[in-house]
């Protein structure tokens, strides 16, 4: 047995190519390929084909006569009849058919194109016409290699099928999973969509620390880190908000950040540790001027797309044609449980029914978890849930006529919180009053128990009454886009060491 055959399928297809990447250097081509000057993309190429005419020869034979064009990209589909090839290459903006005739591009060229396999990077040019089977083609004249492949592609119907996987090799998940790339063009569209239309509402945007001192702004645990010049422990932010807030002290009257948050916690298909976040803030606004606001946002963001209102995602299909479903925290309850929130004793008696742990736990947080278990799952939505139980909303402004609400609304669909907003408080003393029921009892090396002194003071020198907002973008992004996992819309997810199983 000689040593070639004695020698694995996947390394004889990896000898092979290295032989053909050899061959490559001996023609005088550089492999890794060059700059490339007036290369369109695909899309625009294929936009071409109206500009395809039909002229008749001294033969009297009709022929088509069509506009030269430059193109590039990765081999998709390859096949040889005799002295024809047929090359399918793709870039991010479409896919087209090179029709390589040996006569047409001559001796050497047709020597380097045998050196292409599947996944190579190529560029060709030549004359933009149909075949005869009507497929727009471009009829080539040149060839150049951009970029040697030394792996093959994953398999057709073998491949990129474990979702884990595709997840860890993003960089074939894009280029060989239909779909895949779209999705994430898609969710470009949507952010940008987002930050134009706050944009156009006079809203700046800003940054805030990705480091702080104190992690604060939400109910989470942080990553830990350590500033080694400074000797302090730092935290990997949770929230964007009381940075934020403290800009609409300095005088700042609509802010926003969109950027990354981190929460030391679960993975599942609607967590992950890392995750977009938007926040943004109006000064002189509450949470019914947000809630308009969110409205424009996914409105805007939907558009962007290109869909209509009527969005399939599962076997489902969302209807966002607003104005969005509107009803309070208490109406839900009531409605989706038959139990009437207000009466404790009966909530009480569900949560132990669905094994929620009620000794020695404040009614509204009881509450609130039976409201996470039987509620949120039926708010379909799009739909606001407005004016929550002011106990469990620390940050929240409490409404004039009932202390015991308030302000803030989150917004829900297909049962996911997608955005939360508060008419937020602007009372220094009450604010350190509220974080200190908060942090009672918390151990003092947990990090959510210091105060963050340096925000009350900031109240104290005046923050005006202001609406607050913040949209889970990745969770928008699943929902606009039909993924039905977070990972699906987050390009490098977290995942465990390559060879653990989760």
């Amino acid at each position: 047995m000689n040593q070639a055959s004695s020698k694995s399928p996947a390394a004889q297809l990896q000898q092979s190519r290295r032989e053909k990447l050899q061959k490559i250097i001996q023609l005088g081509h550089d492999p890794w390929g060059h700059r490339l000057d007036e290369r369109l993309p695909i899309g625009e190429a294929r936009a071409m084909e109206s500009q395809i005419t039909k002229v008749t020869t001294d033969e009297g034979r009709e022929e088509e006569q069509g506009p030269r064009v430059r193109v590039a990209g990765r081999i998709m589909l390859q096949r040889k009849a005799g002295k024809l090839i047929f090359l399918d290459i793709r870039d991010w903006t479409g896919k087209i058919q090179l029709l390589v005739g040996k006569r047409q591009v001559g001796e050497e060229q047709w020597e380097l194109a045998q050196c292409f396999d599947l996944g190579d990077l190529i560029a060709a040019e030549g004359e933009l016409k149909h075949t005869r089977t009507g497929e727009l083609s471009v009829f080539v004249e040149r060839l150049w290699i951009m970029t040697k492949t030394l792996e093959p592609p994953p398999e057709k119907h073998h491949g990129l099928t474990d979702p884990e996987l595709r997840q860890r090799l993003r960089y074939l998940d894009l280029t060989y999973t239909p779909g895949v790339m779209e999705r994430f063009l898609r969710r470009t569209q949507i952010v940008q969509a987002i930050r134009r239309t706050l944009d156009e509402q006079g809203f700046v945007e800003v940054e805030g620390p990705t480091l702080h001192a104190i992690a604060g702004g939400a109910a989470a645990r942080p990553f830990e880190t350590y500033h080694n010049a400074l000797g302090i422990p730092l935290y990997l932010r949770i929230a964007l908000e009381l940075h934020l807030k403290r800009l609409l002290v300095g005088g700042m009257e609509r802010v926003y950040e969109l950027g990354r948050v981190y929460r030391n916690e679960g993975i599942s298909p609607r967590h992950n540790p890392e995750f977009t976040m938007l926040e943004a803030y109006q000064a002189y606004g509450d949470y019914h001027t947000m809630m308009d606001l969110t409205e424009q946002l996914v409105l805007a963001a939907l558009a962007a797309t290109g869909q209509g209102q009527q969005v399939p995602w599962g076997e489902t299909t969302i209807d966002f044609t607003p104005p969005f479903e509107r009803i309070t925290y208490a109406e839900a309850f009531r409605k989706h449980t038959g139990v009437d929130p207000e009466d404790a004793e009966a909530v009480a008696r569900l949560a132990q029914s669905l094994e929620i742990e009620t000794e020695g736990r404040h009614p509204d947080v009881i509450k609130n978890e039976v409201f996470e278990e039987l509620v949120e799952p039926k708010l379909t939505g799009p739909v606001f849930v407005l004016d929550y139980p002011a106990s469990i909303c620390p940050l929240t402004k409490r409404k004039r006529d009932n202390p015991q609400v308030a302000e803030r609304f989150e917004l829900f669909i297909q049962g996911m919180e997608v955005a939360n907003a508060y008419t937020e408080l602007n009372d220094p003393d009450l604010q350190e009053e509220l974080f200190r029921t908060q942090l009672a009892g918390l151990p003092p090396e947990e990090s959510m128990a210091r105060m963050d002194h340096d925000f009350i003071r900031a109240l104290r020198h005046g923050m005006p009454p202001a609406g607050g907002l913040g949209v889970g973008i990745d969770r928008l992004t699943m929902l606009l886009t039909g993924a039905q996992t977070i990972r699906e819309v987050i390009l490098f997810p977290l995942l465990r060491p390559e060879g653990k199983r989760e």
